[in-house]
């Protein structure tokens, strides 16, 4: 059983994943780069721990960081994937200069209500420069997507039918896509300079302490002796490597280089083990606490604390891997799949032995439903992913060495603090600062410090595609609230589906699905959810389950094919053929296509007005519906079925899926029929064996 070595990981990811296909800098401006990416994240944990900066000033910084080294770090063209060019330093000058241009005129742009001749210059370049660097970091489809929101925006007058508006002049436009909050500096890249990039960095730091491969081991122990136990071992860890990763094709490569081989040694077919990895690191962004860079993009569309809709997705995520396990089982069961051998397993009592790495993400659910605000949560995960660190064995005799002179500081300052005479709760806050430093302080002169300052150029490094796709999202965002696009296109969507709730939500998610293919998640929430998303709030639906029905399709796309990135990747990984591994890949993830449907006909789903009782009957009649759905799916359950079986199978499954109280007796009485049928019927109608096993497990 062979993985797939660090540079073929990274080969895959340059070819399917867009902002990973930076090119590799050397030489003096190899040093450039080090030192900007760092930084950029201590400018950044700098603003979380102070935040004194006015947002005109903060999010133009971010910004000036992210062009300044996107023109550095990603060529124009494939060709110019070496050398750097002229123009490429021109371009990286330019972007910083942008950047510092809202900072140094911040007193004369904050008190004019018009834009000079130099800042209508800028304005110009900066919406230029956001356009090529989302070309280069992020891809075509946002970058031609906001291209024509601009030309929407100019040429109003000339647009057709109800798309007709009076048009925004050239000064106006260069004004409000960079003089106010509305365009590029608008919500989405403020979500981008202050939750996601803390997150991304949370991530980053948890690679470093270990944790994605911790998760391997951990899925191996658990499910690794069981009936197809790869495939389950693919779920169970690509389900956890979503808390460190938000990007689908990332995932795939890391965790599937490692159990796409497993399961191709144990008899699944290549496309099927590529299709498993792909659905269930797909996903990884559906799994809270930590979701994809969308979720937190939500907090400011709809306004609501993360930490609601961090629990709102949890049961539709649960419900998303019950469907792609439960599949995968009866495969395995189709094919008389065996579990892994006893030798195969890595060491359990070593593995339980590191269940302390799992702490920063038991540490990050406390932070967040204790109430504390997104940012602390996360600088709180980062602390904790740190202090982790010290854990390690060969580190822990260290820790009481930390510990110890992180209480002789804390001591005097604490008796000097409560002389004077201040509130108490300043002196707690002042304590817990102050321990938390000397314990950061004192890890970075530890003899692996370096392990942090990679973790935070790492995570600077990832989150480059994030500002680059937010600000052009930003610009769609402003064409969308100057010209009323929004409202204009959700009432022609509502009529196109003459007012069904149905119709409505199926347009919607084709749309949502055409939008993702080849587009970061982040990009197609905000288009989406700023077109689509209203159509359905018209009709009645709540904002957090329309907001989480386009996020859900957003995503999905990267398995949808023809052009499903995760599974182009996965099978990269199998050696399997793309569109096959794409169509199973689908297959396997069909709860992705049901779900949504079911939360915004059933919010009870997203534990909103609900009881006790109505969610674990909810619950009951999800879970038999996935089951059901997922044996007609394969053709499998206790025995192979007959063809009229999985028909009826996958109609009960739908039945009990739909909130309906007749659908649910009609669902309940095909899956009971169908239980007791497979009881009786042992074998097929010609009589063979039960189990035939592929060639592959031959």
């Amino acid at each position: 059983m062979s993985s797939l070595s660090h540079e073929e990981q990274q080969q895959l990811m340059h070819q399917y994943d867009r902002e990973s296909a930076s090119r590799n800098v050397t030489g003096w401006v190899a040093k450039v780069v080090f030192f900007g990416l760092l930084a950029f994240s201590l400018y950044q944990v700098w603003f979380t721990v102070f935040a004194q900066l006015p947002v005109q000033m903060h999010r133009p910084i971010h910004l000036g960081f992210g062009l300044g080294l996107i023109f550095l770090l990603y060529p124009a063209t494939k060709r110019k994937q070496g050398k750097l060019s002229w123009y490429d330093y021109a371009l990286s000058i330019l972007g910083i200069g942008v950047g510092a241009y809202w900072p140094l005129q911040y007193n004369q742009l904050i008190q004019s209500a018009e834009i000079s001749q130099m800042d209508f210059y800028v304005g110009i370049l900066a919406v230029l420069l956001v356009l090529e660097a989302t070309r280069r970091a992020v891809g075509l489809p946002i970058t031609i997507i906001a291209t024509l929101f601009l030309v929407y925006a100019y040429w109003g007058r000339q647009m057709p039918g109800f798309l007709a508006h009076r048009g925004v002049d050239l000064d106006t436009l260069v004004q409000s896509m960079y003089f106010t909050t509305e365009g590029i500096l608008g919500t989405p890249l403020a979500v981008s300079s202050t939750f996601i990039f803390l997150f991304l960095l949370f991530g980053a730091f948890l690679v470093k302490t270990g944790v994605g491969q911790y998760f391997n081991d951990l899925a191996v122990t658990l499910a690794g002796k069981r009936t197809g136990g790869p495939a389950k071992v693919a779920i169970f860890s690509s389900a956890l490597q979503g808390t460190i990763s938000g990007s689908s094709v990332a995932n795939v490569v890391t965790s599937g280089s490692f159990t796409i081989p497993m399961m191709k040694k144990l008899g699944y077919r290549k496309e099927f083990a590529g299709a498993v990895e792909a659905a269930a690191s797909t996903g990884g962004q559906l799994m809270p606490p930590i979701m994809g860079a969308a979720a937190f993009l939500m907090i400011e569309f709809i306004g609501i604390d993360y930490w609601t809709i961090a629990k709102a997705a949890a049961i539709p995520a649960v419900l998303y891997f019950t469907g792609i396990w439960m599949m995968t089982h009866f495969e395995a069961k189709r094919l008389g799949l065996r579990g892994m051998a006893e030798e195969e397993l890595p060491d359990r009592k070593e593995v339980f032995k590191r269940l302390y790495l799992l702490a920063p993400i038991i540490a990050i659910i406390f932070f967040l439903a204790s109430g504390l605000s997104v940012i602390t949560a996360a600088f709180y995960g980062i602390l904790t992913t740190i202090i982790v660190g010290l854990l390690r064995p060969e580190k822990f005799r260290k820790l009481y060495i930390y510990v110890f002179v992180a209480g002789a500081v804390a001591y005097p300052v604490y008796h000097a603090l409560a002389s004077a005479s201040i509130p108490n709760d300043i002196i707690q806050n002042s304590l817990v600062w102050g321990a938390m430093a000397t314990i950061l302080v004192s890890y970075l002169f530890d003899e692996n410090w370096k392990d942090s300052v990679e973790a935070l150029v790492d995570g600077a490094r990832t989150a480059l595609g994030v500002v680059a796709a937010t600000a052009a999202a930003g610009i769609i965002v402003g064409v969308v609230t100057k010209t009323g696009l929004g409202l204009k296109l959700a009432n022609s969507l509502v009529e196109l589906a003459n007012g069904q709730l149905l119709l409505t939500l199926f347009f919607t998610m084709i749309a949502a699905i055409i939008l993702g293919m080849g587009s970061p998640t982040t990009a197609n929430y905000v288009i989406t959810s700023t077109i689509a998303a209203p159509a359905i709030i018209l009709l009645g639906v709540a904002d957090l389950p329309a907001h989480l029905f386009v996020f859900y399709f957003g995503i999905v796309a990267d398995i949808t094919p023809p052009v499903a990135l995760a599974a182009f990747a996965a099978a990269g990984v199998s050696g399997g053929e793309p569109i096959r591994t794409g169509a199973n890949a689908a297959k396997l993830a069909i709860a992705a296509f049901i779900i949504p449907y079911m939360f915004v006909l059933s919010p009870e789903l997203l534990m909103i007005d609900t009881t006790i009782p109505s969610l674990a009957w909810v619950l009951f009649t999800a879970v038999s519906g996935m089951l059901a759905i997922g044996a007609g799916m394969i053709g499998y359950w206790y025995r192979k079925m007959f063809w009229i079986e999985r028909v009826l199978a996958v109609a009960g499954g739908l039945a009990l899926l739909y909130p309906h109280a007749l659908s649910d007796i009609i669902g309940l009485v095909l899956f009971a029929s169908l239980l007791t049928v497979q009881f009786i019927v042992k074998r097929e109608w010609i009589g063979e064996p039960v189990v035939k096993m592929s060639k592959e497990a031959k």
